[in-house]
């Protein structure tokens, strides 16, 4: 994986070589010479983003989409008597 570094006007100018670049490691996008964007492939964002699945996730998925399995942690504070004073 190799990266790439290009200025916003080179993007502005090839786009589409920014993003094949992208397909071979991260493109830097500089501002005025400083990085101020990263492009990634999707494989790559969601390889470095993943995480186990939590109940937004699941709200958020498609209708059809069945047996997910989430499990909720347990808490390991004694459980105390509602005050409904």
């Amino acid at each position: 994986m190799l990266p790439t570094t290009i200025s916003g006007r080179e993007f502005n100018r090839d786009s589409s070589g920014a993003k094949r670049a992208a397909n071979a490691g991260p493109v830097f996008i500089t501002d005025r010479g400083k990085p101020a964007h990263v492009l990634l492939s999707i494989e790559e964002y969601q390889r470095i983003t993943a995480q186990e699945s939590n109940v937004i996730d699941c709200l958020g998925l498609p209708a059809g989409v069945e047996d997910i399995e989430i499990e909720f942690p347990g808490s390991r504070e004694p459980a105390r008597a509602a005050d409904f004073s």
